[in-house]
């Protein structure tokens, strides 16, 4: 589990197809010491885990649901990419809950300046927007953000300054892919609520059980 602040950023080393799984290799600020083999880091918002060590790079192992639900396939040798370890119980929470597993991606519409900060709008596909409302959070490339308007298949988001240092988010350009993960507790409160392939609710939280207890 991951909160959405980024730590620091690193820079991909190396990508190594194997068959359709990748073995992709970062150099980052984070010293290895700071890492153990095993435990989960997130990538650009992707929750990956550490296989091995070599200097003061690391190497993760991709699956093909990974490879082909995020952007990390696309990435080349040289570019930057966004690093958070995982939450530790006691930690600040100051972002939102962000599980690093990325639902899909999207594309950046507009990029504007507004004052001091950076403004943008995304374009994801309807089955992600469903879960978007204002005010709402969002995980862009692993970035906590907080949903300003949504409408149709758009949001818009504010980037603060120390975001925009912090992570790659002020180097994204208007056409550019993004690793995009909606708020978790959302969908879980749809599966609760909607009937699945036709069958009727079974007990658990429905709209029959939030009206007998006033909540509708």
């Amino acid at each position: 589990m991951f909160t959405g602040l980024v730590e620091t950023t690193g820079t991909i080393l190396r990508l190594e197809r194997a068959d359709r799984d990748l073995h992709l290799t970062v150099g980052a600020s984070l010293e290895p010491p700071e890492l153990k083999i095993g435990e989960s880091i997130a990538v650009d918002g992707v929750c990956l885990t550490v296989a091995s060590f070599q200097g003061d790079a690391f190497t993760l192992d991709l699956s093909e649901e990974t490879v082909g639900r995020s952007t990390l396939g696309q990435r080349r040798q040289g570019d930057e990419v966004n690093l958070e370890r995982a939450l530790r119980l006691g930690d600040r929470l100051g972002g939102h809950l962000v599980s690093g597993h990325v639902d899909g991606t999207g594309r950046v519409a507009a990029r504007q300046r507004r004052g001091e900060s950076l403004a943008f709008r995304f374009e994801i596909p309807p089955e992600l927007s469903r879960y978007l409302i204002e005010k709402g959070s969002v995980a862009v490339n692993g970035v906590s953000l907080t949903v300003n308007r949504c409408e149709g298949r758009q949001f818009e988001v504010n980037v603060v300054p120390h975001t925009t240092r912090a992570s790659t988010m002020g180097r994204l350009k208007v056409g550019d892919v993004v690793n995009v993960e909606v708020d978790l507790i959302g969908k879980y409160v749809e599966k609760f609520l909607l009937q699945r392939n036709g069958s009727q609710s079974t007990g658990g939280v429905d709209r029959e059980f939030l009206a007998r207890h006033g909540f509708l």
